[in-house]
């Protein structure tokens, strides 16, 4: 159920609201919301004005017909809709519709209150609506982007240097040369001195003794 308070704020016909949103009430779609109503005002007689409703969907343009008795109603989709202008004037506003095709679709005697918030609410939605498309016409080119396999770069093949021949090391074989006298009485000596049968003053003496001879 609409609350037609809230469309009530700006001046607006009540009678005029009433019977509009009585008969869009069965014409919204799902989710569809009513924004703002803007009720003509003629500057004379003003008996049957006419309606522009803003949805988040579309413009609605209520025109009475057969003196009040039924109401024409047309409806154009944001999509539809290339731009939107008011334009003030001695009595009221023009606000003015600019389809995508056809010729601009102009309703007279808007009070300029009412213009101006009508213009603002269809702005907003229309552009709204235009980053919504661009959003999904962005998705829609990154999703048809062909997928490209990632480079993947080859690993440079690992020289490894021959392996040198392993050459078993032979250590050289000691030439004994024969040992001289002196040589042999020192080694006589210390061998008495390690198994403790002189003392080392011996030790020392009988060494000095060898050199001497020598």
């Amino acid at each position: 159920m609409i609350l037609i308070d809230r469309f009530l704020s700006d001046e607006q016909d009540p009678k005029a609201v009433e019977k509009v949103l009585g008969k869009l009430n069965d014409m919204l779609t799902t989710n569809e919301e009513l924004i703002y109503l803007a009720v003509q005002k003629r500057p004379a007689v003003n008996l049957l004005p006419d309606c522009i409703v803003v949805s988040n969907r579309r413009i609605f343009y209520c025109e009475p017909a057969n003196f009040g008795i039924t109401m024409n109603f047309k409806d154009i989709s944001w999509k539809s809709i290339k731009e939107v202008s008011f334009k003030e004037e001695i009595f009221g506003s023009k606000f003015i519709c600019v389809p995508q095709h056809g010729e601009n679709i102009i309703t007279e005697y808007i009070p300029k209150v009412q213009a101006r918030k009508l213009y603002q609410a269809a702005y907003e939605q229309l552009e709204a609506y235009k980053e919504q498309q661009r959003q999904l016409d962005l998705d829609e080119k990154r999703a048809n982007q062909p997928v490209t396999a990632p480079v993947t770069e080859t690993p440079a093949t690992e020289v490894i240097p021959a392996e040198e021949p392993v050459v078993a090391y032979v250590p050289p074989v000691p030439v004994e040369e024969p040992e001289d006298e002196t040589t042999l009485k020192l080694r006589k000596l210390k061998t008495l001195y390690d198994k403790q049968l002189i003392t080392q003053a011996e030790y020392e003496a009988k060494k000095a003794d060898i050199l001497d001879t020598f």
